[in-house]
């Protein structure tokens, strides 16, 4: 599928600045990785490579090893958090997965398919496991604290969508909410225990917190619109994946609201009683783009972008301060 021709919303960003930077911290957590996952019982390392081997930049284990060398930090403790946040990102997009019925994942056939929801789940449960194993011994209960309280968010986050789903009347505060909780909560929380790590300032973990939190806020948004205006290989599923599952996302809501009056019966008809044709997100899509939903969203993205990088005011300049800067610009520029 094309991609829909639509106004970048900032300047693109180099991630590969913050990749090449991070090279040496990042091997030795995929060696954590590696080791941690395996098991005795031949499906649980199976399955989790399946789904971590396709892993991509590891965008939240990246954050904590740049924010602690930000900070004048890093070395085993950053390591061992960062392969902490990996895990408990892959436990749930696992479990995502199987709720959603989603069919990919990272371009790969999604694991449920192919080990079936019962296994998928229990992998996802031991990664949670092997995550709280690795910030014991890290001997910090504050990152322990962090990180724990990052997985009780995450499952609000995904309690409240499911209670909310195909509601066609769902608050943008509280769309905003779900997003902050289900996804920008562990890139807040990736990047905080990077900073506690490297024993920097308060100021500093709150500055680098608040990163976190715009940055994932902003990536989510991405996400949304590249549903409806990018293509299966930037988003790593199926472009189309959220209208077909019925998902509530902002340019959505923002087309119904656009629409109200004239299309209340379509949006209805293919959210609500989700009884969909083959032509039915095309002509969505062509909605959520005429209505400008989808340049909104974007523009909203690259205003968490921009509260993203303003919060590195107190971290010191350098080359990791502004690879984290290119990586705000990053994320709004997959859109183009």
């Amino acid at each position: 599928m094309e991609a829909v021709d639509v106004k970048a919303p900032r300047t693109a960003g180099d991630v590969e600045a913050l990749v090449r930077l991070a090279a040496g911290d990042m091997a030795s957590v995929d060696r954590l990785i590696a080791e941690r996952m395996q098991s005795d019982v031949p499906v649980i390392p199976a399955l989790a490579e399946h789904l971590i081997a396709a892993g991509g930049k590891r965008l939240r284990p990246l954050l904590t090893i740049a924010a602690a060398r930000a900070l004048d930090g890093g070395g085993g403790n950053a390591q061992k958090l960062a392969a902490a946040v990996e895990f408990i990102h892959t436990a749930t997009l696992l479990h995502d997965d199987v709720v959603d019925g989603s069919e990919m994942r990272r371009s790969k056939v999604a694991a449920h398919l192919i080990w079936g929801a019962p296994s998928s789940v229990l992998v996802g449960d031991f990664l949670f496991a092997r995550a709280f194993e690795l910030m014991v011994e890290t001997d910090s209960l504050r990152a322990l604290h962090i990180l724990a309280r990052a997985s009780a968010v995450i499952s609000e986050g995904e309690v409240l969508q499911l209670t909310r789903s195909r509601d066609l009347e769902l608050e943008q505060s509280v769309y905003l909410e779900i997003v902050r909780a289900k996804t920008a909560e562990l890139f807040a929380a990736a990047a905080e225990s990077g900073a506690v790590s490297a024993g920097a300032a308060e100021a500093e973990i709150t500055a680098m917190r608040a990163y976190g939190l715009n940055l994932g806020l902003a990536f989510q948004l991405v996400d949304d619109a590249l549903d409806y205006g990018g293509s299966s290989e930037a988003l790593g599923k199926n472009a189309g994946d959220d209208f077909r599952e019925g998902k509530v996302t902002l340019p959505l809501l923002l087309a119904v609201a656009r629409t109200r009056g004239r299309e209340e019966a379509f949006w209805r008809r293919v959210i609500v009683d989700r009884n969909q044709t083959d032509a039915d997100f095309r002509r969505a899509r062509e909605m959520i783009v005429g209505a400008g939903a989808l340049q909104a969203t974007l523009d909203l993205a690259g205003d968490y972008a921009d509260a993203a990088k303003d919060a590195l005011a107190v971290v010191p300049d350098g080359d990791w301060r502004r690879a984290l800067e290119a990586l705000a610009d990053f994320a709004v520029s997959r859109s183009t």
